[in-house]
């Protein structure tokens, strides 16, 4: 027989793809987990994995068996939900992972609106960037992640992860006030293809948005100057170092009198698209789903 706590091992090696990783993100000890892998080769009677300078991979048999795992933590998710929901339990805390604007967007107003129709339960929310937020999920460092879609995201069939969308956000083009393009009531992307650019560093979901833009409107942004911070990117944009995308909601309320902001024209929108996620199996828990249903209807509509 299968220990189904040993499945949650092979999960975390797989998405993490080191033992030393893994361990770290289950609070084990790496030797522990290469003892509970050793027990779930010999329970299945497979060699689930095999070890390189690249780290661990799982074998034909380790991705039968991750996929078996994907359904077994899921049901396990929805029978913790639904003894909760017997017992009544609609109180406790929730931990809510976002990003900085998402959190300005959709977190701080369902916040509010818990307050009113489930006093008794409460929202621990963490900072993490658009690309961190899943992680923590599937590490059960957080509870609901506020995330945004880019290249090397868990995809939409992920077995691990349910999803609810909240809202689709345009990037503009910021500019100095002085650059001819400023007169423009807006910017075709394609006339920016010669400038240097400024962005955020690679790994950071609204990379992938800008490059994949820039790549629909047929070239490469020279990106020169980076930073994750978008007051950052704003500032030396308004300074003619070079032009950037940034997401509209990232703009409100900054102080920007030496930079023009215009929306974007071109053949693809440069567009980042907002959901929230849960575990797969956890989204009717009586003190999850409330949040769910608080975050979609604080998501700004179209």
């Amino acid at each position: 027989m299968i220990d189904p706590r040993r499945l949650r091992v092979l999960r975390a090696v797989a998405q993490h793809r080191t033992v030393t990783a893994a361990a770290a993100a289950l609070y084990l000890s790496p030797s522990a987990v290469s003892q509970q892998l050793a027990a779930l080769e010999s329970e299945s009677g497979h060699a689930l994995l095999t070890r390189s300078s690249r780290g661990v991979q799982l074998t034909a048999a380790g991705q039968i068996l991750l996929e078996h795992a994907h359904a077994v933590v899921a049901q396990l998710e929805e029978a913790e939900a639904e003894l909760a929901a017997y017992a009544g339990g609609q109180a406790g805390e929730v931990t809510i992972a976002a990003f900085a604007t998402g959190i300005a967007e959709v977190v701080a107003p369902a916040m509010s609106r818990l307050a009113v129709l489930h006093p008794r339960i409460g929202a621990r929310v963490l900072d993490a960037e658009g690309d961190e937020s899943l992680p923590m999920l599937l590490d059960g460092a957080a509870d609901v992640a506020v995330a945004v879609a880019y290249r090397g995201a868990p995809r939409e069939d992920d077995r691990r992860i349910a999803r609810v969308p909240l809202y689709a956000e345009p990037f503009d083009a910021v500019l100095a006030a002085t650059d001819p393009l400023a007169e423009l009531p807006s910017v075709p992307l394609d006339l920016l293809a010669d400038r240097d650019w400024i962005g955020p560093y690679p790994g950071n979901p609204c990379h992938d948005v800008v490059l994949l833009a820039c790549e629909a409107a047929g070239f490469e942004p020279r990106l020169v100057h980076s930073s994750d911070d978008f007051r950052a990117v704003v500032a030396l944009a308004a300074a003619g170092a070079g032009v950037a995308l940034v997401p509209r909601s990232a703009l409100g309320g900054m102080d920007r009198p030496r930079a023009a902001v215009r929306p974007v024209t071109g053949p693809a929108a440069a567009t980042r698209r907002v959901f929230a996620a849960v575990r797969r199996g956890a989204e009717n828990h009586p003190l999850i789903r409330p949040v769910l249903d608080a975050l979609a209807q604080a998501a700004p509509r179209e």
